[in-house]
C-alpha cells in the first residue's frame, strides 16, 4: 500500500511529505537523506554564501542522491539584499526542478526567471489570501503554515485545524500542510483536512542526518508541547522558537516598552545562532522550533522517520477511519 497524492505525482516522489527549508540545516547531508527516503528534501539557498556555493551545494547533493530534491529561496525584507538573482541562476544552471518560496512580494521576479525552466514552484504562506494571490500568479503548489510552525508563523495566529481547511476550500492547486506535523497522525489528518501532503521542519532536525550539534537535538527531545517562545511580536515579525535561557531573555527584553531589535541583536545574531547549532551551546543563540517537540521521542534516520510516519498513517486511514464505519 503506499499514499498517491497530487503532491507525489507533481514532485515524482514516493510520499508526500516534503522537508522544510531551514536556515544552517537545509545541507545536503540531510536534503538528499529525506530524498533517498521517498520524500522531497530541501536545500536552503541562503545558507551558503553565495550563488556559487549554492552551485557546489547542488552538486554535492546530486552525488548523494538520485531523487528529486528542492532548493528553498526566502526573500527576506532587509536594507542590503543578498543576491537574490544570482541564487535563482544558480538554481537553474544546477537543473533543479523544485523550488520552495517565502517571503516579500519580490519574490515574484524570482517565479519569473524559474517558470521559463520548467522548475516547480511550492510557495509557503501564513494565510489563506496570500494563497490566493499566489495561486492567481501561478506557483505550482501551497505550503499553507499554521501558527504552531516554527520560524515566522505570521501575525494572525490561525492554527492548523483552521487554516489548512480554509486554504483547501480556496486553492485549486496541491496544498502541503505545515507547522505542528511529526508522526504519522498528522499526515493523516492533514490528509483528511483537504491538504496533500505535510512539510516537517522541526521534526527533522532531530534525525541522524540533521547537521546540528546533538545538544541541540537533545533539546528538543526534552522540550515538550509549550517547548517554543514567540519573540519578536512587538516588532510585527514574530518567530517561534526553542524555550531556552537565552529566548526567554530575548522575550523578557521585548516585552519593556519601545524595545528595539538593537535591545536583542548580541542574543539572536545569526552568526551567533550558526556557532550554537555547531557547537551546542545553548547559551550563545536561538535555535527554531515549532510545538510539534511535544510529538519529538526520538533521533532516528530519515529513513526510519519517513517510513514510520507513512506506515502509521495508512494505519489510521486503514484500520482507525475505516474501522469506524458501519
Amino acid at each position: 500500500m503506499a499514499l498517491k497524492t497530487r503532491i507525489t505525482d507533481l514532485l515524482e516522489i514516493q510520499h508526500p511529505v516534503v522537508q522544510g527549508g531551514m536556515q544552517g540545516v537545509g545541507v545536503a547531508e540531510l536534503a538528499s537523506a529525506v530524498s533517498n527516503a521517498g520524500g522531497l528534501g530541501i536545500l536552503t539557498a541562503l545558507t551558503q554564501p553565495d550563488p556559487q556555493a549554492l552551485r557546489a551545494e547542488i552538486e554535492r547533493c546530486r552525488g548523494m542522491t538520485d531523487k528529486p530534491f528542492g532548493v528553498n529561496l526566502t526573500v527576506f525584507p532587509t536594507i542590503n539584499p543578498p543576491d537574490y538573482r544570482g541564487y535563482a541562476q544558480a538554481i537553474i544552471d544546477g537543473g533543479v526542478k523544485v523550488v520552495e518560496t517565502a517571503g516579500t512580494p519580490a519574490v515574484r521576479e524570482i517565479w519569473e526567471m524559474l517558470k521559463p525552466h520548467g522548475v516547480r514552484i511550492l510557495h509557503k504562506c501564513t494565510a489563506v489570501r496570500h494563497a490566493v494571490s499566489a495561486e492567481k500568479a501561478g506557483v505550482d503548489a501551497i505550503s499553507i503554515d499554521g501558527f504552531e510552525c516554527a520560524g515566522h508563523p505570521g501575525e494572525e495566529d490561525i492554527p492548523g485545524l483552521i487554516l489548512i481547511p480554509a486554504a483547501a476550500d480556496k486553492v485549486k492547486i496541491p496544498l502541503l500542510a505545515s507547522g505542528g506535523f511529526g508522526d504519522g497522525r498528522g499526515l493523516a489528518a492533514a490528509l483528511a483536512l483537504g491538504a496533500d501532503g505535510i512539510n516537517m521542519g522541526t521534526r527533522f532536525c532531530a534525525t541522524v542526518e540533521a547537521p546540528i550539534h546533538a545538544n541541540i537535538k537533545q533539546a528538543y527531545l526534552d522540550n515538550d508541547e509549550r517547548g517554543s517562545v514567540l519573540i519578536f511580536r512587538s516588532l510585527k515579525n514574530t518567530a517561534r522558537v526553542g524555550r531556552s535561557a537565552v529566548s526567554e531573555e530575548v522575550a523578557r527584553r521585548l516585552a519593556v516598552p519601545g524595545a528595539t531589535f538593537e535591545d536583542v541583536r548580541n542574543l539572536v545574531a545569526g552568526a551567533a545562532g550558526r556557532e550554537m547549532l555547531k557547537t551546542g551551546d545553548l547559551s550563545k543563540g536561538v535555535f527554531w522550533a515549532g510545538m510539534v517537540q511535544g510529538l519529538i521521542h526520538d533521533i532516528p534516520t530519515c529513513e526510519v522517520l519517513v517510513s514510520r510516519i507513512v506506515a502509521e498513517a495508512e494505519g489510521v486511514i486503514r484500520d482507525r477511519l475505516a474501522g469506524l464505519l458501519v
